[in-house]
């Protein structure tokens, strides 16, 4: 097939980059400026690349969903959120919609956000328990009509979505831990994408909890799959079991979400190490278990406890927050999400007055 020759880049090309720089030259970060101007740049070099109407519509789309979307969390970043999904087919009298009521009361007044695609079922269940103040909405333009739930409907805090890649990417990025309750092929999507994300480190490390009913057994051959076929095929690797687990009532999934978060806080990466944001420091008894008990994860050299580090300057907010230096291979997820597990069970070093 004989593709279209791409119309080289001119000397007008470089002269609009240039008044694209001009434009953005008054924003006071400098980051923010050199982003923005990429952001500018691309999009006028869309047009240079012909690229057709509807490949137009989508970028310009997919851009004002997520703009509109960040200014609506933005007020809310402080506030940690679980994103909870589970179908809109469940009843009341489902076994499953008394207990995300329950797990939504039990986030809400531990100070959590509840984060579910705000139609009616599991996620109006969610909503209710958590109420109208803490919950939040990322609602999806459907063919069919999908309305979003009396509890969240005509909030500030409910965004709907054209597309369901914007909708994902926000499910994930606004959210510190994936509850799920059962439901269709959307919630199995969520739920893979959410296991995805951290086996291969595209997202922070993060709870991921399916509510199994104990006596009305929903996710059990799923996890017999898992755990039985797809690791005796070597599809994944053990460590990549404590990725996730199964809570059998309300009050314990939130405590598994609560615990993930007991000691550890954050994680970012400078230069090739892992700086992982603990609240409270680390005894040296414990940093010595660290690394007697997680050597197979480290590139070499040892696990450290220090302060921020110097690259860190840009998150003011969190430089009183005790670190942990981990040369980590930046492969074994599933074993970084045990080391969490294990610095939330150390005890912690009293503060100094």
């Amino acid at each position: 097939m004989k593709r279209q020759p791409r119309r080289p880049y001119t000397t007008h090309d470089l002269a609009i980059d240039a008044q694209l720089t001009d434009l953005v030259a008054k924003l006071p970060d400098p980051q923010d400026r050199d982003i923005l101007r990429e952001i500018l740049v691309s999009g006028y070099r869309l047009g240079a690349d012909n690229a057709s109407t509807g490949d137009l519509k989508i970028i310009n789309a997919a851009l004002k969903e997520l703009r509109y979307a960040f200014r609506v969390f933005h007020p809310y970043r402080h506030i940690r959120k679980v994103a909870m999904f589970g179908s809109a087919r469940v009843s009341k009298q489902h076994p499953a919609y008394a207990m995300a009521v329950d797990f939504g009361r039990f986030m809400a007044k531990a100070g959590w956000g509840v984060i579910t695609g705000a139609a009616s079922g599991i996620m109006r269940a969610g909503h209710e328990g958590a109420g109208r103040e803490a919950s939040f909405g990322l609602n999806i333009r459907l063919p069919f009509e999908q309305e979003a739930n009396p509890v969240i409907a005509e909030d500030d805090k409910l965004v709907t979505c054209k597309y369901f890649f914007t909708r994902k990417l926000l499910f994930i990025k606004e959210s510190h831990a994936t509850v799920l309750f059962p439901g269709g092929f959307g919630t199995l999507d969520e739920g893979f994408e959410s296991l995805t994300l951290v086996q291969t480190g595209k997202s922070d490390p993060r709870p991921i909890v399916f509510v199994e009913h104990p006596k009305h057994a929903y996710w059990k051959p799923m996890i017999d799959f898992i755990e039985g076929k797809m690791l005796e095929d070597k599809m994944i690797s053990d460590s990549d079991l404590f990725a996730y687990k199964v809570a059998y009532s309300a009050e314990e999934a939130a405590r598994i979400v609560l615990d993930f978060y007991r000691n550890y806080h954050s994680v970012r990466y400078v230069a090739n190490r892992l700086i992982m944001r603990l609240q409270k420091p680390l005894t040296p008894a414990g940093i010595e278990r660290l690394n007697r008990d997680f050597k197979d994860m480290l590139t070499g050299g040892s696990i450290e406890q220090t302060q921020a580090l110097p690259d860190e300057a840009d998150e003011k907010d969190l430089a009183a927050l005790p670190r942990l230096v981990i040369p980590f291979d930046r492969r074994s997820y599933g074993r970084l999400v045990q080391l969490i597990e294990s610095v939330n069970q150390q005890p912690a070093r009293a503060k100094r007055a």
